[in-house]
């Protein structure tokens, strides 16, 4: 059985941040004081504070492509993961590795996409056409 997730991190605007999260990527708000924020991130809590983000550096390999280490990553099945792909595109969303797919025909396959949120942080978004091949090889 999955369970949520909770993750805490820190963004420079709380109202560029809620742009991105609530209407870009649609998760809706919770609580929030003058400091923070809290998103239904696709069924996980997340929490932004004001604060500094933390460091990232490329050096995370994707094909042939270096991508930002760390970074959030999420799951989805594949049709809310084109959905989501349309939606940031639509948004005119600057992509580090445009929605794509990877190990074609191979156990494992699935799409991806990063992109960084008003304040840099890195996400990464995958789809599988079935969450059982989430830990094939």
């Amino acid at each position: 059985m999955l369970t949520p997730f909770h993750l805490a991190y820190h963004v420079t605007d709380l109202d560029a941040a809620r742009r991105f999260y609530g209407i870009v990527l649609g998760c809706p708000e919770g609580r929030s004081t003058a400091t923070w924020v809290d998103f239904d991130f696709f069924g996980h809590q997340i929490s932004l504070h004001l604060g500094q983000p933390f460091a990232t550096t490329d050096t995370g390999r994707v094909g042939d492509k270096m991508v930002p280490m760390p970074h959030l990553g999420l799951v989805l099945p594949l049709a809310d993961w084109q959905a989501l792909a349309d939606r940031l595109v639509a948004a005119g969303i600057e992509f580090v590795l445009a929605p794509m797919v990877r190990f074609e025909g191979e156990p494992g396959e699935q799409w991806t996409m990063f992109f960084r949120d008003p304040s840099g942080n890195p996400i990464e978004v995958k789809g599988f056409q079935s969450l059982d091949a989430v830990f094939a090889s």
